[in-house]
């Protein structure tokens, strides 16, 4: 295993805030249309955070048009070009998948003061 952190610890990136279930977040993603770039953001609340290391990932749940949207990020991926925190939440789960069932006020998350 030490083999494995020694291999993939160049590869992770620090210049990233520090991801929180229940946080309120913007991703800015690189997104390529035919040879042009440019900048998309997402912004949601983090349902999910998985794994760790190279490997770690996080999910963004939002609404779109009265519409659940969830999209999953690897964390030290070079699409994301950055990740602002909007608001962070107060919660008492590692994994917020009730959300998925609630609509508007109910589907809010407490802010942590």
């Amino acid at each position: 295993m030490d083999l494995i952190k020694e291999l993939t610890k160049d590869q992770i990136r620090t210049d990233l805030p520090e991801l929180e279930v229940g946080s309120t977040v913007k991703v800015h993603v690189k997104v390529k249309e035919g040879n042009r770039e440019r900048i998309q953001v997402f912004e949601g609340t983090i349902i999910k955070v998985q794994h760790g290391g190279i490997q770690k990932t996080f999910t963004v749940r939002r609404l779109s048009y009265g519409i659940g949207v969830e999209r999953t990020f690897p964390v030290n991926s070079p699409k994301i070009a950055k990740i602002e925190v909007v608001r962070k939440g107060k919660v008492r789960r590692a994994k917020l998948y009730y959300l998925r069932d609630r609509v508007g006020k109910a589907a809010k998350v407490k802010e942590k003061l």
